[in-house]
């Protein structure tokens, strides 16, 4: 009897340490929330199995700090026996995040914009993948829409911290190969309450247009300042700001911004030959019936994307070895690297050994506030 006993509980410590498990860390609190708590919420849309096995989440807030994201990611890694990282909401956080995942020997897949998180492909990166376009990817995308309205000069203002700096770079080197003249840069935080004197200097420059390098609420700010001093000029958003808080909060005075945004945002507007359509409207669909008409965002969709990319890679692991080991962490990391054609809510997913974020020109379109809501500008 005791030898029939204790071979079942080595049966149920097996199968136990079989699971794979999922760390996921996103900016539930804090300047970030309207990012990261739709990617929370997605999570509980994942699926619990996969390849037959048993899949384990387990979700921590970093509350929109850099010191809790790392915390978070340790703690994942080091107690919970985590096999994959997803996470975190904010490009600083993911940042710091990279050591933890290369010392760890981690794979993880982040939710933040700058390209920076995952290029070069270095020994710390090879371990780092993301979903979100990159800011290189949507300045690009941005720069062509104004020269193609005639916008020839352009000031900028956003945050003091490695989103704005990355999206200031990337809008220069674009702007400099279009021939377009960046007048004015300016900088703020993201827990400001106002940015008169920063607005101030950009509307004296005569920009004939204003980039805003900001994420989620605290993008509403400058727009705000620049219309209240009488700027007349196209304003810009990064995709950063596409979400239902970001209308809510900045209702007419985020009226007639411009930015670009992954193909889920306007899922319903797209052609029916775009292949993210129908991908996009199923993950709309899904939220929308678990959250509620109206609740999704683009931000949810990041992770939605990586959970796809998960249930390709995660097979083809298991295959070589058995979860909890390094050996699968590396087979894991390998997959995702070897993920090709995943057909997700942003775009067509190639990772590949020097492109770890495997998304092209297909993964954005163009948009603009038109009375409340999100209009495909064609």
């Amino acid at each position: 009897m005791k030898r029939l006993l204790l071979t079942a509980v080595l049966a149920c410590s097996a199968t136990a340490l079989a699971d794979v498990r999922v760390g996921v860390i996103v900016s539930g609190t804090g300047p970030a929330a309207s990012l990261g708590i739709p990617e929370r919420n997605t999570v509980a849309l994942l699926p619990q199995t996969i390849a037959g096995q048993k899949i384990v989440y387990t979700i921590l807030d970093d509350a929109s700090d850099t010191t809790a994201a790392v915390t978070a990611a340790r703690k994942l890694v080091q107690e919970n026996k985590v096999d994959l990282l997803i996470g975190t909401t904010t490009t600083p956080a993911s940042l710091a995040m990279i050591d933890v995942a290369a010392e760890s020997k981690t794979p993880m897949i982040s939710l933040a914009a700058s390209e920076s998180i995952i290029k070069p492909v270095d020994a710390r990166r090879s371990w780092v993948f993301k979903t979100p376009q990159t800011d290189a990817l949507m300045a690009a995308a941005i720069v062509a829409h104004m020269a193609s309205t005639g916008v020839k000069t352009v000031g900028y203002i956003g945050f003091n911290d490695a989103y704005g700096e990355g999206w200031l770079a990337e809008l220069q080197k674009s702007a400099a190969a279009r021939g377009l003249k960046v007048v004015a840069t300016e900088r703020y935080a993201r827990t400001d309450t106002s940015v008169t004197g920063q607005v101030l200097k950009v509307v004296a420059a005569r920009p004939d247009a204003v980039l805003i390098g900001a994420s989620g609420v605290p993008a509403v700010l400058p727009q705000k300042a620049l219309k209240d001093r009488g700027y007349a000029g196209k304003i810009y958003q990064t995709h950063g700001v596409a979400n239902a808080d970001f209308l809510r909060v900045g209702g007419k005075d985020v009226e007639g911004a411009i930015l670009p945004a992954g193909p889920v945002l306007v899922a319903d507007q797209l052609p029916a030959t775009n292949p993210n359509r129908k991908v996009g409207l199923a993950y709309v669909n899904l939220y929308e019936g678990k959250y509620g008409q109206g609740s999704v965002s683009t931000f949810g969709a990041h992770l939605w994307d990586a959970g796809l990319v998960m249930q390709k890679a995660i097979p083809q692991a298991l295959k070589k070895a058995k979860p909890g080991t390094p050996e699968f962490r590396s087979a894991l990391r390998d997959a995702i690297e070897g993920t090709r054609n995943v057909i997700g809510a942003h775009g067509i997913f190639n990772y590949g050994p020097s492109d770890h974020l495997g998304l092209d020109a297909r993964s954005r379109v163009m948009v603009q506030v038109v009375n409340g809501t999100w209009k495909l500008l064609k």
